[in-house]
C-alpha cells in the first residue's frame, strides 16, 4: 500500500492536469497485455497493424513484468495541458544517474531487459544514448498510436475532471477520492492507495497533490519512487465511449424497449449526481417508485451510488453513458407503471 499525507495546504494545492506522455506510456501496456481492459482492443488492433519498423523490443522493454513505469519518463507535467513535445524535452533533459536508478526502480526485483543493457553501463556516454533513442522511439510511437486519437480522448479526460471539480466543491476531498477507483480510500487527512507492490507514505509536505486523469490506466498509479513529488494517475470516466466507430449507435426506441420507458427517462435524468427526493419531485412520481427503479439501474450497472451525508446519490455508469449518448429520452413518463 502506497499513502499520501495532506494537509490542509496540500488540500488547497490540490490540481488536475492532461499528459499525452503519460497516456503514450501507459497505453504500452494495452499493447503488452489486452486483458487489462478489453475496451481498447478496438484501439489496440488498429495500432498493431501501423507499427511498421518501430523497435517493438525496447519499447515494450519500458513496461516492467509488473507494470511499473519508469518515473523519468512520465514527468509531472509543468502547465494544465503540455504539448507532448513540451514534456519529452524535459525526458531528454534527465540526468543519466537518473535515467539508471529509475530503469533498474522500475524494474526490480527482476533485471533490466536486455533491451535496456546500457542502463548499466558505467559510462555516461552510452547511458545518454539510451535515453536519446527511447526519446525519438516514443516521439514516433506517439505520432502513430496516440497522436491521431489524442482530440477524442482529450474530450473525456476534460469531462472526467469537470466532474471530479465539482465533486470536489461539493464534498471536498471524501466526495473527490470516493468514486473514483475502489482501491483508493481517504481517511483522516490521508489518501490510501490499497493494492500495490510498493509500500511507502509520502508527506506531501505543502507541495500539494497533481491528478491526472488516464484513459489508458486500469487502476491507479503514483511514482514508483517516494521521492517523486505527489501525483496520481487514476481511471477516467468516459472510456467505453471512446472507440465507438465499432459499436454502433443507440437507436432511442430500441433503449426504451430495452429498459422501458420509465427507467429509460430515469437513466436521462442522472447525467449529474441527483438523491432520490429529488428525481421523484422531477417527475412527480413518489420516492418509493424511483427507488424501485434505480435499484434495477444500479444492479445491471448502468448507475453508481455514493453517500453524501443523509443523502445517496446516484449518476450514470460510464456504461449508462454509453447507452444514453443519442439516446437521452425527452418529456416525462410515468414511473408507477
Amino acid at each position: 500500500m502506497i499513502s499520501f499525507v495532506l494537509g490542509v495546504e496540500d488540500l488547497a494545492d490540490t490540481r488536475f492536469a492532461l499528459s499525452p506522455l503519460h497516456e503514450t506510456l501507459f497505453s504500452l501496456r494495452v499493447l503488452q497485455d489486452p486483458g487489462l481492459s478489453p475496451l481498447h482492443l478496438p484501439w489496440r488492433r488498429s495500432v498493431l497493424g501501423s507499427l511498421g519498423t518501430l523497435d517493438t523490443g525496447l519499447l515494450m522493454s519500458l513496461v516492467a513484468q509488473r507494470r511499473t513505469l519508469p518515473d523519468f519518463l512520465t514527468p509531472n507535467p509543468q502547465s494544465f495541458a503540455p504539448s507532448f513535445d513540451e514534456q519529452l524535452a524535459v525526458v531528454r533533459q534527465s540526468s543519466c544517474a537518473r535515467v539508471r536508478h529509475d530503469l533498474r526502480l522500475a524494474h526490480a526485483p527482476d533485471p533490466v531487459p536486455e533491451a535496456l543493457r546500457d542502463a548499466t553501463a558505467a559510462e555516461d556516454a552510452a547511458v545518454a544514448g539510451l535515453r536519446d533513442a527511447i526519446c525519438a522511439l516514443l516521439r514516433r510511437y506517439w505520432e502513430v498510436a496516440v497522436e491521431p486519437v489524442w482530440p477524442q480522448m482529450r474530450l473525456v479526460l476534460e469531462a472526467d475532471m469537470t466532474y471530479r471539480a465539482r465533486r470536489l466543491a461539493l464534498g471536498g476531498a471524501r466526495q473527490l477520492f470516493a468514486d473514483m477507483h475502489p482501491n483508493l480510500h481517504w481517511q483522516d487527512g490521508e489518501l490510501f492507495v490499497h493494492k500495490m507492490i510498493s509500500r511507502h507514505r509520502v508527506v506531501a509536505s505543502d507541495r500539494g497533490l497533481l491528478l491526472l486523469p488516464s484513459v489508458f490506466a486500469h487502476k491507479p498509479a503514483p511514482p514508483v519512487s517516494p521521492d517523486e513529488p505527489p501525483s496520481l494517475v487514476y481511471p477516467s470516466r468516459g472510456v467505453a465511449t471512446l472507440w465507438g466507430s465499432e459499436m454502433p449507435a443507440p437507436d432511442p426506441a430500441a433503449l426504451t424497449s430495452l429498459l422501458g420507458a420509465p427507467r429509460a427517462r430515469l437513466l436521462g435524468l442522472l447525467e449529474e449526481p441527483l438523491p432520490t427526493a429529488e428525481l421523484a419531485r422531477r417527475l412527480r412520481v413518489t420516492p418509493s417508485a424511483v427507488s424501485q427503479h434505480l435499484r434495477v439501474l444500479h444492479s445491471t450497472g448502468l448507475v453508481t451510488r455514493t453517500r453524501d451525508g443523509r443523502h445517496v446519490l446516484y449518476r450514470r455508469s460510464s456504461l449508462g453513458d454509453r447507452l444514453t449518448a443519442t439516446a437521452t429520452a425527452t418529456g416525462a413518463c410515468p414511473l408507477d407503471g
